[in-house]
């Protein structure tokens, strides 16, 4: 990210975070969910979801190079598990994409106990902001200025109240963001200082480039695992089948 990128972020930031970027992520990924209803492999997008059963194996995409894709980018790598687990997960996720905070609310917290806690899976997750989306780069902004330990609730939270936040009813994102960061354990001032921080804007949109450029990631949610690429949320039973697979 440029210096005037930098400037232009905090400029939006500041004046109150630009409830278009998240509208735009919001519709494109319920717009891609319609069409991934109709063919088979969805098509290049913001966000997209691959559309399997409940027991069907996920299909990759392409094979990624799992030993570079695992080295830590320019952020502190947020993971749950052990790193020397045989199942590696990585997942570039928005905040502002239904898909994303479907497989949080319905897969994530089971996968996490039967393999991750088991230390079967280390699960990583990684920022994928899309390019004008303001919203979700200061919600993972917000999630990277709580503690460590808070770091997973935190995302969890906002995932949850996703439409709550990203697009509420009278507009007002940044002020939507504030009541609910309260809750994570802000105030107005904490709230306003991680916001203007410009170099973990940098550092976050960073992480987003790289997934790009040297992984292929171009929609969200994508998981790379143990070498493989797959696009769109995964159920319970489809993600067990896959990670059953390599055990």
């Amino acid at each position: 990210m440029s210096m005037s990128e930098l400037t232009i972020t905090k400029r939006r930031l500041l004046s109150g975070i630009a409830m278009a970027g998240a509208v735009a992520a919001l519709s494109a990924c319920s717009e891609e969910k319609s069409a991934s209803a109709e063919q088979p492999v969805p098509a290049v997008s913001n966000e997209t979801t691959a559309s399997t059963t409940s027991a069907e194996m996920p299909k990759s995409d392409r094979d990624v190079d799992m030993e570079a894709a695992l080295k830590p980018g320019p952020l502190k790598e947020m993971a749950l598990g052990d790193p020397n687990a045989p199942v590696k997960i990585i997942e570039y996720m928005s905040m502002t994409c239904p898909h994303c905070a479907h497989f949080h609310e319905t897969t994530f917290d089971a996968i996490k106990t039967k393999y991750v806690d088991s230390g079967k899976a280390y699960f990583v997750l990684r920022e994928f902001p899309f390019p004008q989306d303001t919203a979700s780069l200061a919600a993972f902004m917000l999630a990277r200025c709580t503690t460590e330990d808070k770091f997973f609730p935190f995302v969890g939270m906002f995932l949850k109240q996703q439409r709550a936040w990203a697009a509420p009813d009278n507009g007002d994102v940044r002020a939507a963001m504030l009541q609910l960061s309260k809750l994570g354990g802000f105030t107005q001032e904490t709230f306003d200082a991680c916001l203007t921080n410009a170099k973990l804007a940098g550092d976050v949109t960073a992480v987003r480039d790289r997934g790009a450029q040297e992984f292929g990631v171009n929609s969200t949610p994508t998981f790379l695992i143990n070498g493989k690429a797959y696009s769109g949320d995964m159920s319970v039973d489809s993600m067990s089948a896959l990670i059953d697979s390599l055990l």
